[in-house]
C-alpha cells in the first residue's frame, strides 16, 4: 500500500489553481495562431491576435488570463492501492483551493447558498466541485479545471428518444453553440456526453471537455463524428467573441456510455477559448 499525504495533495492543488489561471496551454495558443492565419475577416483576425497577446501577457506578468477565475472542477482518479494519510481528502482539496486562490490573488466566485436572496460569497473560492473514482494502481491522477460561468451557463441537456437519428443529435449540439452566441467567449471547446443517464451524460460532457485539445475519441467512428460536428459549428459564422469569422470552435470532444434501451440522453458543455485545465500525477 502506497501512502500519500493529504498535505501533498493540498500543495499540488494550490499550485495547479494558480498555474491554470496564469498559463494558457501551448496547444490552445497554437490553435489560436492557426485560426489567426486562416482567418480573412479583419475584426476576427484582430480579436484572435488580442487573445494570443493576452495569453502571452498573462504568462510573462504572472497575472490571470481572465477576470473570471472560475469554479474549481476536479476529476481525481485514486488508485486502490493508495492510502491517504494525515487528513481527509475533501478537506485537503479545499485547503489547496483556498491557498491557491489567496496566493495567486485570484477572484473568489463561489457562493455558500445558490438560492436567490441568500447568496453570500464563501470568500475563498471553496468548495471545489470534486469527482473521485477508484481505479487500479498506486497513483493519484488529478485533472483540474477553472470553469468560468460565461461558458458553463450555456450548457444544455436533452433526453432524446432512442429512435432519434444522428442528424437530430448533431443539430442539437450545433444549435446549443448557436444559441450561446458570444456568451461563452468563442472560439469554444465543445464537450459532448452521450448515453448513461440524465446525470451521467452531463458528467461525460464535462469530462470530455477536459481532454487534451488535439485528441480524438479512441473509436474511429466517434472521432469522425467529432470532426463532422466541428465543421458544422464553424460554418455557423459566429466567430471569435461573436463578431463573425471562420473559427467558432477549436475542438469537439465526444464521449459515450452504455444506456437503457428506452433512453438516449445527450449533454453539451462549453468551454471558453482559454480552456483552463491542467493534469498532475502523484
Amino acid at each position: 500500500m502506497r501512502k500519500i499525504s493529504a498535505d501533498k495533495i493540498s500543495r499540488i492543488i494550490a499550485s495547479m489553481c494558480i498555474e491554470v489561471n496564469y498559463l494558457m496551454d501551448n496547444e490552445v495558443i497554437k490553435a489560436l495562431e492557426k485560426a489567426h492565419r486562416r482567418e480573412s475577416l479583419p475584426i476576427a483576425k484582430k480579436i484572435l491576435s488580442y487573445m494570443i497577446e493576452n495569453a502571452n501577457m498573462a504568462s510573462s506578468k504572472n497575472i490571470p488570463i481572465c477576470q473570471d477565475t472560475g469554479a474549481v472542477v476536479i476529476f481525481m482518479e485514486i488508485g486502490q492501492n493508495v492510502q491517504i494519510t494525515g487528513g481527509d481528502i475533501n478537506k485537503a482539496v479545499n485547503d489547496g483551493v483556498i491557498k491557491g486562490y489567496e496566493k495567486g490573488y485570484l477572484r473568489k466566485s463561489m457562493v455558500e447558498n445558490p438560492c436567490p436572496s441568500y447568496r453570500k460569497n464563501t470568500g475563498n473560492n471553496s468548495p471545489a466541485i470534486l469527482y473521485t473514482e477508484i481505479v487500479p494502481g498506486n497513483k493519484i491522477k488529478i485533472n483540474l479545471a477553472a470553469k468560468g460561468a460565461g461558458s458553463e451557463n450555456m450548457s444544455s441537456i436533452k433526453m432524446f428518444k432512442p429512435t432519434a437519428v444522428w442528424e437530430e443529435i448533431e443539430d442539437f449540439i450545433a444549435d446549443t453553440v448557436k444559441k450561446a452566441g458570444p456568451n461563452p467567449c468563442p472560439p469554444v471547446i465543445v464537450g459532448v456526453g452521450i448515453g448513461g443517464t440524465f446525470e451521467k451524460c452531463a458528467l461525460l460532457a464535462k469530462k470530455a471537455g477536459l481532454r487534451n485539445l488535439n485528441t480524438n475519441n479512441e473509436n474511429p467512428k466517434i472521432a469522425s463524428l467529432e470532426k463532422k460536428i466541428l465543421k458544422k459549428i464553424n460554418n455557423l459564422n459566429i466567430g471569435p467573441l461573436g463578431f463573425g469569422g471562420k473559427t467558432t470552435a477549436l475542438s469537439v470532444h465526444l464521449e459515450t456510455y452504455p444506456c437503457h434501451i428506452a433512453s438516449l440522453p445527450v449533454a453539451v458543455n462549453l468551454n471558453c477559448f482559454t480552456y483552463r485545465h491542467k493534469e498532475a500525477e502523484l
